[in-house]
């Protein structure tokens, strides 16, 4: 997970470099750090973890003071502000950033990963990086890779243990092409629909059912309106953690390392925050009435091979060299 550019940085500083050891390559600093989610979102032990983590590195003279429920400004604008070097931080969702790199739509890609252990070697290896370095040309440093997890779909009519199942549901998706785009090629009908308007649809059977992380349909109490839903992970959501370009290239080398490094330490317990927390939101959704189900390997292998059409279909929109790198370390993970 570590940067490249950070450790070339690095090699020019004596060991010892972090914390109060070397005061006075650090500053007095204030880092706004924010996010659209509440404070009850899957990002939020990791925002407070970094904040931890850069005040006891600096001994204090670094300051993190965190932002939520979209305090700073919707996703797109703490982007810009971010540019522009007035916002210092924030944390979302990498397909977000598809409209600054067109290479990090790649994880839009529906059934991309098998598990964690998949989704973790790439975000935290050399194809992570060389896409979180694309964003640098366009004034944001990608620091590490949060989490908000894998997708799963729900639904009001049946079970769902076979790609068959989905034949003709009537599924919200996230307004973007390639989303619609999978859920058609499933046989489902997709319904491009904003999140505020979800649990009205579904409650008044405008839409049959959505997809989404557990820790979303359990806050969000769609188990009220939702019978079903099958463990399907068909999507993983990378957080992306970015500090604009221009307030990072003002900090000491000693000030980077501590940036990098408590970024990197704050994804280890982000993830084992989300990850617990999944394992009790499915607890929760099974004592409030729901029917839990997962595929069968066969059934993923199905999965994938109908959503080959759907990634060739996308891969020109991404790049060639991206998709057949991304396709190219799965293989090898998977020998």
């Amino acid at each position: 997970m570590k940067r490249l550019f950070v450790k070339t940085l690095l090699a020019t500083v004596a060991l010892g470099v972090v914390g109060v050891a070397c005061a006075q390559d650090i500053k007095e600093r204030t880092i706004k750090f924010g996010t659209v989610g509440a404070e009850n979102h899957p990002s939020v032990p990791g925002m407070k973890k970094f904040k931890e983590l850069v005040e006891a590195k600096s001994g204090g003279k670094i300051k993190v003071n965190l932002f939520y429920n979209g305090t700073l400004g919707s996703d797109q604008a703490v982007v810009t502000a971010m540019q522009g070097g007035t916002i210092e931080m924030s944390v979302m969702n990498t397909g977000i950033l598809s409209s600054v790199a067109k290479e990090l739509a790649v994880f839009d890609f529906p059934f991309l990963f098998a598990n964690e252990k998949e989704s973790d070697a790439l975000v935290d290896g050399p194809v992570g990086r060389k896409l979180h370095a694309k964003l640098e040309e366009k004034g944001l440093v990608g620091l590490s890779y949060w989490e908000l997890g894998y997708r799963h779909i729900t639904n009001s009519k049946r079970p769902i243990n076979k790609v068959e199942d989905l034949e003709g549901l009537k599924l919200r998706v996230i307004p973007n092409p390639i989303n619609v785009a999978w859920v058609k090629a499933l046989g489902a009908n997709p319904t491009p629909m904003p999140f505020p308007e979800v649990y009205g649809g579904l409650e008044q059977k405008a839409i049959d059912g959505q997809e989404n992380p557990v820790a979303v349909i359990a806050s969000s109490k769609l188990y009220e309106v939702q019978k079903h839903i099958v463990m399907s992970n068909h999507q993983y959501n990378p957080q992306s953690v970015l500090m604009s370009k221009k307030f990072f290239d003002t900090l000491s080398a000693a000030e980077k390392k501590i940036v990098d490094d408590s970024a990197d330490e704050a994804a280890k317990s982000q993830r084992a925050a989300s990850r617990a927390a999944v394992a009790a939101n499915v607890d929760l959704l099974k004592k409030n009435g729901m029917q839990v189900t997962e595929f069968s390997p066969a059934e993923v292998a199905k999965l994938r091979d109908k959503m080959k059409p759907v990634i060739a279909q996308f891969t020109a929109n991404v790049g060639d060299a991206t998709v057949n790198e991304v396709m190219g370390e799965l293989a090898k993970m998977r020998k």
